[in-house]
């Protein structure tokens, strides 16, 4: 009988681990904090398609973050019903996606940087500025929540599981997506352009759909935000959010599954929970960050990974010294 690989039985361990947490994390408080995480870690997932596997770095997908947010809490406030604010929410994401993308994908590199951060301070300055339509400052309010199927989801352990059925799907499809043929172009484009269009490729065109897959799965990162929080502000679009995602996927390794989800518990707990104990904890992060990147350069996932298989090989080597002298000592 073949045995389990230790990769699927860590798997299967996570999987367990996160389906009956509301079990043995008892305060309410915690569980808020662990459906923060997975809906971030959705966030950096949805990142990661561009910047890991597709070779672009975006500053500015907090704004399609706020997009979604807006358009579900606009469309509840003049009345209309969870459905609709949902269906339409995800529909103005795509179509902002796709006005993102036709604009930004003129360019790469540091070009495209710049073009997505100046739209997402776009978004942030009609969020702001539009007060008629958005409030400004005072943002907009989600005065209910959804009842799929008529499950309630007002309290912290139903919206915990409700958000882990969509973090498992955004998983899974993140995992097809890689090792789909697709998901291959897109490392075409990355890695040899010029090749991928001269063997055929349209690479504006595979470029566009992982943008679109990508501002997909922020906007539904968006929806659970809004929904969890109950409130959208102009913050939420800013560049502060697009940062801090990007690092969520850097720190924990870029064109990884683990390595956003790894980035996104590390910046939530950080922010939520180490800061009610350390003043400066900025700092500490910035600290980790930075120890992160010199030490793990690839991401802290993969780098965990590399010591992981170094101090294996090296042990595996002084036990294979040890039985040889042991032997060499018994021959005498």
């Amino acid at each position: 009988m073949r045995r389990p690989a230790p990769r699927h039985v860590a798997l299967g361990i996570a999987v367990i681990g996160l389906a009956t947490l509301p079990l043995w994390l008892s305060h309410s408080y915690y569980i808020k904090i662990a459906s923060e995480i997975l809906y971030w870690a959705i966030f950096a997932l949805a990142l990661n398609i561009l910047v890991g596997y597709a070779g672009l770095v975006s500053l500015g997908h907090a704004g399609l973050f706020a997009i979604t947010g807006y358009t579900a809490g606009l469309i509840l406030e003049a009345g209309h019903g969870h459905v609709a604010a949902d269906l339409g929410a995800l529909g103005a994401i795509l179509v902002s996606s796709a006005i993102y993308a036709v604009l930004a994908l003129r360019s790469t590199g540091i070009g495209f940087l710049m073009i997505t951060l100046a739209l997402g301070q776009i978004v942030w300055g009609v969020a702001y500025r539009w007060a008629d339509l958005t409030h400004g400052d005072n943002g907009v309010n989600v005065r209910s929540i959804p009842a799929p199927f008529g499950i309630e989801l007002t309290s912290p352990e139903s919206f915990y599981t409700m958000t882990l059925v969509v973090f498992f799907a955004a998983v899974a499809s993140m995992a097809v997506f890689v090792r789909s043929p697709f998901g291959a172009s897109v490392r075409g484009t990355r890695d040899q352009a010029r090749r991928m269009t001269a063997l055929g490729y349209n690479v504006w065109l595979i470029r566009f759909l992982a943008f679109l897959l990508s501002g997909f799965w922020t906007g539904v990162a968006g929806l659970l935000y809004v929904y969890h929080k109950q409130f959208v502000s102009p913050q939420v679009s800013g560049l502060q959010t697009s940062a801090e995602v990007l690092l969520m996927v850097i720190s924990g390794g870029t064109a990884t599954l683990l390595g956003p989800i790894a980035g996104a518990a590390i910046v939530v707990i950080m922010k939520n929970i180490v800061s009610a104990y350390v003043e400066r904890w900025s700092l500490v992060l910035g600290i980790i960050f930075i120890a992160i990147i010199s030490f793990m350069p690839e991401g802290l996932v993969p780098g965990s990974v590399r010591l992981w298989r170094v101090a294996s090989q090296a042990a595996r080597a002084r036990l294979g010294a040890l039985g040889t002298r042991l032997s060499g000592h018994r021959d005498r």
